[in-house]
């Protein structure tokens, strides 16, 4: 499989092995990798889709429940999605995850797209899980490296219908307008302060209006007046995000100027909430699509364990294309 041309029986052959969660070989996802970046790279860091789309929260590396997705929501390219990030870490199955996706939005680039969240990050990804699934999965760190490039390259946000701003966490105190975004540089890694880092850091809080210093020690909370303020200014009428744990599988703030979408079932395979997308039929009518965690993580889940508590490592991966 060389970088500058993959074929489409290629992506085909990739997407059964990975549907199947077969780990592909590293000398694939280094191909799938190089050949996302030059598709991402003519991406803007604002992309304008249309209706209809499915809209998807974090995932966090939780494979059968993002199969699930596919199951009640349909394949695509049947089904347009727009995925709001946060695709690995914390869950089990991180690798097979984003290796997935990133085939399928190769596959089927107007169909599929993917919004950076704040754990498309090589720092966040060292500490909370994905970093070691490369070690262990394939035996060294050149993955995690090739994994961690293309996060680079993903957008920031989309609007949809020219009336909803979607970002995986929110707003700034430093953006006024959609425009801004546009210029900033994204090809790097998530700053610890600034736009880029307030766009995937950034909560909505009820309590108060205006802009206050996040909890989470990057980005901000952002209340009603704020919301009004950014979606007058750019001529929105709401905001889709993710970023949050929701027990219902979704939230609505300020009677419904912003959403959030999670779509990671009883959460790190514990928290036994309920998780959502949300089908987007037009500007104006939509379904929460709410389900429950897939049966097969309780399975892996007990495979994946030793005596000690410890995921096993997976067998070594044959040569493929």
């Amino acid at each position: 499989m060389g970088t500058s041309f993959i074929s489409n029986g290629e992506l085909d052959r990739c997407l059964e092995r990975l549907y199947r969660k077969e780990l592909l070989p590293e000398v694939t996802v280094q191909a799938l990798c190089a050949k996302l970046k030059e598709l991402l790279i003519r991406e803007s860091n604002v992309v304008y889709i249309l209706t209809p789309v499915t809209v998807v929260g974090d995932i966090h590396g939780q494979f059968y429940d993002l199969i699930e997705i596919f199951r009640i929501g349909g394949y695509a390219p049947d089904t347009n999605y727009l995925f709001l990030g946060d695709y690995v870490d914390r869950g089990m199955f991180s690798v097979e995850t984003i290796t997935l996706l990133i085939c399928l939005k190769i596959r089927y680039p107007e169909r599929i797209n993917l919004v950076r969240g704040n754990h498309e990050s090589r720092q966040v990804t060292q500490n909370y899980g994905f970093y070691s699934e490369c070690l262990k999965k394939y035996g060294s760190t050149k993955t995690w490296s090739y994994f961690t490039d293309v996060f680079d390259y993903l957008t920031l946000s989309v609007v949809i219908d020219d009336a909803i701003f979607c970002v995986h966490g929110g707003l700034s105190p430093n953006v006024h307008t959609i425009d801004q975004i546009k210029v900033i540089d994204r090809f790097k890694e998530i700053p610890h302060e600034g736009i880029m880092a307030d766009l995937v850091w950034s909560d909505p809080d009820d309590e108060r209006p205006d802009f206050s210093l996040s909890p989470r020690g990057a980005g901000y909370t952002f209340g009603v007046d704020v919301v009004k303020k950014f979606l007058a200014i750019n001529g929105c009428d709401r905001i889709l995000r993710a970023h949050q744990l929701c027990n219902e599988g979704f939230q609505n703030y300020f009677k419904g100027l912003v959403t959030t979408v999670w779509s990671a079932p009883n959460y790190c395979y514990r928290c036994g909430n309920k998780a959502s997308v949300l089908e987007l039929y037009d500007r104006y009518n939509q379904h929460f699509n709410v389900f429950d965690a897939a049966p097969e993580n309780e399975q892996e889940l007990a495979k994946m364990l030793d005596d000690t508590g410890e995921y096993t490592r997976s067998a070594p991966v044959e040569y493929f294309l």
